[in-house]
Formats: structure tokens, sequence, C-alpha cells
């Protein structure tokens, strides 16, 4: 959810901003896709909540592409306009948490089979640590300024 921090971390992330759309926030994004591919923007909207499940926390975020014609696409992007993800996060213990993530995304354009395999077998697995690394350092950041206001 916080956009400063996931462009700070992820390698893919070429822009990640917060837009209006009929009133309500939308985040756009662009994706830097490695060569021969294109890059692709998206414009989705997303929600959280949080739970209170057997005495657990879980954090519940869901996320889905919307189409936005006044906001065209922009030239070397391909529109990706299938997008959804839905996401828990339930506290294991004090110290562990478990992550369920269903992920979609119909990237468009034409992607050789060769390459989107490649692709799914390198880029995935790299993500997902680049995520889990990015959670440990994102909750030592909290902790570290939680200490920091504390002694004022």
């Amino acid at each position: 959810m916080d956009l400063d921090y996931r462009k700070q971390w992820d390698q893919y992330v070429q822009e990640l901003r917060e837009i209006k759309v009929d009133g309500e926030e939308a985040v756009y994004w662009q994706m830097k896709y490695p060569f021969p591919m294109s890059n692709r923007d998206c414009v989705y909207v997303r929600q959280r909540r949080q739970l209170d499940f057997e005495g657990r926390k879980v954090h519940v975020i869901l996320a889905q592409s919307i189409s936005v014609p006044w906001f065209s696409e922009k030239s070397g992007m391909i529109r990706v306009k299938q997008y959804k993800q839905s996401l828990a996060i339930q506290s294991y213990d004090s110290w562990r948490s478990e992550v369920f993530m269903y992920y979609f995304s119909n990237p468009g354009g034409q992607i050789p089979f060769w390459i989107l395999n490649n692709f799914t077998k390198s880029e995935i697995p790299g993500f997902l640590r680049d995520l889990e690394n990015a959670c440990l350092k994102y909750h030592r950041a909290e902790e570290r300024f939680v200490s920091l206001v504390s002694m004022e």
C-alpha cells in the first residue's frame, strides 16, 4: 500500500502514483519489462481491510484494473487491461506472518511463449525474494521510526 516504499525496492517500477478517477483514488503504474518486451502500464483501484480472525490480525488487499478512457495510453507502453490481485496477510505469531496471494495479469501484446516462460522462471522467483526482503526491511524501518518517536 505504501507506493513510495514500493518505488524504492521494486526494480520493475518505472512510475507509480495515485490519481483521481471519478472522485475515487486509483493507482497509475508503469512497469519496466526486460528486453525485448515493451514496457507496460496499468490503472487500478485497490482496497485494504483489517480483520480479526480467531484472535489473529488479517490484512486483506484487493486490487483490480479499471478502464479510464480519459487517461490515454502513453507512447511506447502497452496498457494492461486485465489485472487482479488478492492478498491476505495473517499474523502467525509475534514474529511471523502467513501470506496468501492470488495474482493475475494479462500483459497484452504479442509475447512469444519462450520469452514468457523464461521471464516466469527467472523473474517471478526473484520478485518474490525482493518482496520478502522489502517486507522485512519495512518492518525494521517502522520499528526504528517508533523508537525515535518514543525517545522524543
